[in-house]
């Protein structure tokens, strides 16, 4: 159908480079306009904020997987967005870092409306070079994420040397071999090598997968645990720094993610902090609205997170 619109699923694991790579594409020269879905893992959202602002609409689904329990929602999210006056060039939908694909990508054929408004184009899996090898032993979601990509983007790369980029596209290749893998060092891939492919097939995917269509009971990962925190008190930077970093490296082999929306005294722009594992990085955002409450908010994912140990330490950064 001509007048369907297509819908781009960028997925990968936790810190693989999603949210760098959503950023590229909206800040790009296409002339589009898309409309953007953002899932999160934990009770606290954090990625809204680490979207661009651009003229794109943001929509937002967090506490709980995009798979599993807020399926409802996207489904009602998109019927609205078909709705609306306007024509979007596309909708992009960002799934949390623990999502298996197959219950998204089931989402475009299982609704009637759905269906007959939207087509699935691709869906693109971005992966952190660095940490693969490790997550494809620990976590099951990072492997279905490969199995059913259309594209890949190898991000990243600036971390690893020339032998463990082979054994990783090898490790890729060994999973699907239909993929377009693309390299990238910060998500730098051309949108037009990302978006409007047609590269979705539902008849390779049914032959590898054939309940593709029937309704999934998978589960993840049960060790894994989201902490979020926030506090209206601002924060003293050298003090933050000096307990994240302390944090980092004393747990970082367990602490999978790190994502935070900052507010420090006297300075009215947004910090933004993520990492992986003991990998950080921060940089500045927008200044804060006049509307805006200035809470900042930290989430952690990972294995064996104490909360109150990280609330009492989080809150000791307050300026």
């Amino acid at each position: 159908m001509p007048d369907q619109i297509p819908v781009t699923v960028l997925t990968g694991y936790l810190g693989a480079g999603k949210t760098t790579l959503l950023n590229n594409i909206l800040t790009g020269t296409h002339g589009k306009k898309y409309a953007v879905v953002i899932n999160e893992f934990g009770e606290l959202g954090v990625d809204n904020d680490l979207v661009v602002d651009s003229d794109e609409e943001v929509f937002e689904m967090n506490n709980g997987c995009i798979c599993c329990t807020v399926r409802g929602d996207l489904i009602r999210i998109i019927n609205g967005l078909m709705k609306r006056p306007g024509k979007f060039d596309g909708i992009i939908v960002e799934t949390t870092g623990l999502a298996n694909p197959a219950p998204v990508a089931q989402t475009f054929f299982v609704d009637e409306e759905v269906k007959a408004k939207t087509r699935l184009d691709a869906i693109v899996t971005v992966v952190d070079a660095k940490h693969l090898p490790a997550r494809l032993q620990d976590a099951p979601e990072a492997a279905d994420q490969l199995a059913f990509a259309d594209v890949v983007v190898l991000n990243k790369l600036d971390l690893v040397t020339p032998e463990e980029l082979a054994a990783v596209e090898a490790s890729i290749r060994a999973i699907n071999p239909y993929a377009v893998i693309h390299h990238a060092t910060r998500g730098d891939v051309p949108p037009d090598q990302l978006l409007g492919l047609h590269a979705f097939d539902l008849k390779r995917v049914l032959e590898s997968v054939p309940d593709f269509l029937e309704e999934d009971s998978h589960t993840h990962n049960e060790h894994l645990t989201s902490i979020s925190i926030s506090t209206d008190k601002p924060l003293a930077a050298e003090k933050f720094q000096a307990w994240i970093g302390h944090i980092l490296q004393t747990q970082g082999q367990d602490i999978l993610r790190t994502k935070g929306i900052l507010s420090y005294q006297n300075e009215d722009r947004k910090f933004a902090f993520q990492a992986v594992h003991m990998i950080a990085d921060g940089d500045f955002l927008a200044a804060w609205k006049p509307t805006d409450t200035r809470t900042s908010r930290i989430v952690f994912i990972g294995r064996n997170l104490n909360r109150p140990q990280l609330r009492r330490g989080f809150e000791s950064c307050a300026a």
